[in-house]
C-alpha cells in the first residue's frame, strides 16, 4: 500500500475503521529491520530489550486492533459528537516563543518591524504574561501545561537536589536501568523494562481535552519527555537527552595542544596528523549491555586537501567531503553494541579549520528519529512518520549547542546558521501538525528565541563584559531584532491559514534582562559562616565536593534556589525543623534581601522568596527553601549553579552567554497575543490552560490555580472580512517589496 507524504498519520486519509489497524501494521513491519530498543541513563548509556520482543508486542497490537477497532470506532463517534458541543472555536493554535521579551516587542512594533504581532495587539489583545516563581523554563512551561504553581507540578528548576547525597539530578525526567539482568559471558542481558520516568506531576491540558473527545498536535513543548499517552501526537521537547543520556554533548577536534583542556558541555580531543590523514575515533555512547561497561567509538579517518578547503571523512561505512565552513547534512550514525544490536544516532560535523590548526566540530549526537533508541514521540511512530516526511531532524531536547558558542568551539556565524537550520525543521513540523490538525490544538514552542538572545543579548550593551571578550560578529547589533522580524513573518503565515472559527495565541514564558555579573551564593555562605568545608580546605571543587555537611546550616544549588540543610530531612541535616529553620530562613532573607555589589554600587537581589508562602501543593517539601530573586544584571554565578565554593562572591560574566531571565520574576514578564479581546488585564501563563479548557467549553478543574481570560460574553476573533483581506493584501505586498 502507498501513501503521500504526511498520509500516515493524517486524520482524513486512512479509512477511519482502519486507520489505528494499519498504523499498528506498518510499526510491525518497521520492526523487521529496526534496531533494538533501548534506554539512556544519565550517562550511564544503554540497556536494550531484544528486536524480537518488539516483534511480538507489535504483532499482537496489530491483532489487538483488529477486533477492538469496532469497539473503539463507536466510542470515538459518541464523542466526537459531544466533542465541540459547548465549544467556541474549531481550533486553538498557541505558538511558544521561549523568552520573547516585552520590552523589545513593543519597541520593534512602535518602530513598525512586526506588522503581524502589531496586527494582533491593535486588533485582538496584547499583555506582558506573569511568569513563574521562579522564571525558569521547565518551571514556567510545566505551570503553562497543568494551570498549576510548581509546588503542585513538581519542577522547580532544571536540577533537583538529592537529599540523601546532596548532588543534583535532573528535575524532569528518571532514566534508570531494569531491575534485573541475566549474566552470558561478557553480557549481561536485561529481563525487564527500563525505568523512564516523568517527574512532572498534574495533567497537562490537553491530556484533559483528549478525555473529552478533542485532538490535539503537541511539538517541542519543555517537560514533555518521556511522552505521556493521550488523544493526540506529541513531539517531545526540553530535557529530551543525547544519545550519550546527557543533556548535549558536543566533540571537538583539534591539532593544537594549547586548545585542549576541559570544555563545558562538550569532550576536547587532540588529534595528530600523520601526512595528510587523522586517524581516530567517534566517541558514542556507553554500552551497558556489557558487564563492565564502556564508551562505544567508531574508528574515523580524517584525510585533509588544503587546496580545496575539506577534508573527507570516513566514519560508520560512510565517506563524505566536508567544506570549511560548512555544514553537513545530518550524518547517521550507527554504533555496534554486540550480538547484532545497533544504536542509532544522528549528527552534524563542521570543518572550522584546517591550518594553521586542524579543527573539527561535531554537534551532539541525536537520537535517529527515523530509528529512536527510546520513546520521543507519541505514538511511537510519529517521529519516524516525520523524519520519513520530512527528513532527519533535530530531536535533542536544548538542541541549539550555546555551549559550543560559549567554549569557542563553534564560531557565532556557525551557530546562527545550525540554530536557524533548526528552527526551519521545526517550522516544517507545525506546518505540518496544522494541516493535518483541522479541529482540535496546535501548540509548538520555538527554543530559537531564547537561545540567540541568551547569546547575542551582549551586542545589545557593547558596555557588557561578554562583549569585550567575544565578540566577533559585524553585524551583531542587528541579530536580534531580526530575530523578532523572522518569528513575527512566522505569525504572519499562521494568520493567513486560519479563519475564525480559531483562537490564536501567540506567548513566551518569560521575559529577558542582561547578565552581566555572576553572584557565588555558596560562597557568600561559605564566607558568612552558613556553609563549612572540610578542615584544611579552602574552596570546594564542583558538587560541594570538599564541604563539611555536619557543619553546614545551608547551601545553594540550581539556578534560583537556597536549602537549608534540614534535620531528618537532609542526609546529615543539622537544622531543626520548626522554630530553629524559621529563624535562619528569616535571617537569611534579612541579610541578602537588597543585597548589594559593592564594587559597581548595585542592588544584586533584590529579596528572598520564602516558598511556605508561595506554594502550598503536594510537593512543597521538593522546593528550595528560599528562592533568589536577583535584580537586573545578575544572576547566579556559573561556579555557584555547580556547587564550587571559593573566596569569590562577585565576577563579571564574560561568556558568551550574555542574558538570563532566572532573575526576580516581576522584572521578566513574557508575552502574550491572542486574536481575541480579553477580560483580564494581567494575563499570568497559569491561565492558559484554563483559558484553553473554557474555549473549548470544558470546565477548568478545581486544583487549576489559573483562571479562563475570557468574560462569560467571549468576543469573536479578528474577523476576515472583504475589507481585512484587502488591506492584508495591501500589506502582503509592501512586505514583499522590503
Amino acid at each position: 500500500m502507498r501513501f503521500r507524504n504526511g498520509d500516515i498519520l493524517n486524520n482524513s486519509y486512512l479509512p477511519k475503521p482502519r486507520r489505528h489497524f494499519w498504523l499498528c501494521l506498518i510499526l510491525l513491519i518497521l520492526s523487521f529491520n529496526s534496531t533494538a530498543l533501548a534506554y539512556i541513563g544519565p550517562g550511564a548509556g544503554f540497556a536494550f530489550l531484544s528486536s524480537f520482543l518488539v516483534f511480538f508486542l507489535a504483532f499482537f497490537a496489530a491483532i489487538f486492533s483488529i477486533f477492538s477497532w469496532p469497539f473503539r470506532l463507536l466510542i470515538r463517534v459518541l464523542k466526537g459528537q459531544k466533542a465541540y458541543k459547548n465549544s467556541l472555536v474549531n481550533r486553538v493554535i498557541i505558538l511558544g516563543f521561549d523568552g520573547m521579551d516585552p520590552v523589545l516587542a513593543e519597541k520593534f512594533m512602535s518602530e513598525g518591524k512586526l506588522p503581524n504581532l502589531n496586527r494582533l495587539r491593535k486588533e485582538g489583545a496584547y499583555g506582558r504574561l506573569r511568569t513563574t516563581t521562579p522564571a525558569i523554563s521547565p518551571v514556567a512551561w510545566s505551570s503553562f501545561m497543568t494551570g498549576c504553581e510548581p509546588s503542585k507540578h513538581n519542577i522547580f528548576d532544571f536540577l533537583s537536589r538529592n537529599p540523601k547525597n546532596y548532588l543534583p539530578d535532573l528535575s524532569s525526567a528518571r532514566i534508570g536501568p531494569p531491575k534485573r539482568f541475566i549474566s552470558i559471558g561478557k553480557y549481561r542481558f536485561p529481563l525487564g523494562k527500563p525505568e523512564i520516568k516523568l517527574l512532572r506531576k498534574s495533567q497537562p491540558f490537553w491530556k484533559l481535552l483528549g478525555q473529552q473527545g478533542i485532538f490535539s498536535t503537541v511539538l517541542r513543548v519543555p517537560i514533555t519527555f518521556p511522552p505521556e499517552k493521550f488523544a493526540g501526537h506529541l513531539l517531545s521537547g526540553m530535557c529530551l537527552p543525547d544519545l550519550k543520556g546527557s543533556q548535549g554533548t558536543f566533540l571537538f577536534y583539534t591539532s593544537d595542544p594549547q586548545r585542549i583542556g576541559q570544555k563545558e558541555g562538550g569532550q576536547t580531543l587532540l588529534v595528530k596528523l600523520e601526512g595528510q590523514t587523522i586517524r581516530t575515533y567517534l566517541s558514542g555512547p556507553e554500552n551497558s549491555i556489557l558487564k563492565k561497561p564502556e564508551e562505544i567509538r567508531l574508528p574515523m579517518t580524517i584525510t585533509l586537501n588544503p587546496e580545496k578547503d575539506s577534508a573527507m571523512v570516513e566514519v560508520s561505512g560512510q565517506n563524505f567531503e566536508l567544506k570549511k565552513g560548512l555544514f553537513s547534512p545530518w550524518v547517521r550514525l550507527t554504533f555496534p553494541a554486540g550480538l547484532g544490536m545497533k544504536i542509532q544516532g544522528i549528527a552534524k560535523f563542521y570543518l572550522v579549520s584546517l591550518k594553521p590548526h586542524f579543527e573539527l566540530y561535531v554537534s551532539p549526537l541525536n537520537i535517529d528519529p527515523e530509528k529512536p533508541a527510546l520513546p520521543i514521540s507519541h505514538p511511537f511512530i510519529y517521529a519516524p512518520y516525520l523524519a520519513k516526511v520530512f527528513g532527519n531532524y533535530v530531536t535533542l531536547g536544548e538542541a541549539n549547542d550555546t555551549w559550543a558558542l560559549n567554549e569557542g568551539v563553534l564560531p557565532e556565524k556557525a551557530f546562527l546558521e545550525l540554530a536557524y537550520s533548526f528552527h526551519h525543521d521545526w517550522e516544517n513540523i507545525f506546518f505540518n501538525g496544522l494541516k493535518k490538525t483541522r479541529k482540535g490544538l496546535v501548540v509548538c514552542v520555538f527554543e530559537t528565541t531564547d537561545s540567540i538572545q541568551h547569546m547575542f543579548w551582549r551586542y545589545l550593551d557593547k558596555t557588557h563584559p561578554a562583549y569585550q571578550t567575544t565578540a566577533t560578529l559585524s553585524e551583531g547589533n542587528r541579530v536580534i531584532e531580526e530575530l523578532y522580524c523572522k518569528m513575527d513573518a512566522l505569525v504572519g503565515e499562521v494568520l493567513e491559514q486560519i479563519d475564525n472559527k480559531a483562537c490564536l495565541f501567540i506567548m513566551s514564558d518569560h521575559g529577558f534582562k542582561a547578565f552581566r555579573r555572576g553572584v557565588n551564593l555558596n560562597s557568600w555562605l561559605y564566607l558568612n559562616g552558613y556553609l563549612k568545608l572540610k578542615p584544611e580546605a579552602s574552596f570546594s571543587e564542583e558538587w560541594f565536593k570538599q564541604v563539611d555537611w555536619g557543619q553546614t546550616k545551608a547551601y545553594a544549588l540550581g539556578l534560583a534556589g537556597i536549602y537549608l540543610n534540614l534535620k531528618g530531612r537532609e542526609a546529615h541535616g543539622i537544622v531543626e525543623p520548626g522554630p530553629e529553620s524559621l529563624k535562619l530562613k528569616q535571617e537569611l532573607m534579612e541579610k541578602l534581601s537588597g543585597f548589594r555589589d559593592q564594587e559597581k554600587g548595585q542592588i544584586a537581589i533584590n529579596r528572598l522568596i520564602d516558598t511556605e508562602k508561595i506554594y502550598n501543593g503536594p510537593y512543597r517539601d521538593n522546593s528550595p527553601d528560599l528562592i533568589v530573586a536577583y535584580n537586573q544584571g545578575y544572576r547566579a554565578s556559573w561556579d555557584s549553579v555547580v556547587g564550587k565554593v571559593n573566596q569569590t562572591v562577585f565576577e563579571d560574566n564574560k561568556k558568551a552567554w550574555s542574558a538570563d531571565h532566572c532573575l526576580d520574576p516581576e522584572v521578566v514578564p513574557g508575552v502574550f497575543f491572542s486574536n481575541f479581546k480579553l477580560q483580564s488585564e494581567k494575563p499570568g501563563i497559569m491561565d492558559i490552560a484554563p483559558t484553553v479548557l473554557d474555549l473549548f467549553g470544558i470546565k477548568a478543574p478545581a486544583y487549576m490555580d489559573g483562571q479562563s481570560l475570557f468574560s462569560s460574553q467571549k468576543d469573536k476573533p479578528i474577523a476576515e472580512t472583504k475589507s481585512s483581506q484587502q488591506k492584508k493584501a495591501k500589506r502582503d505586498g509592501q512586505n514583499k517589496k522590503r
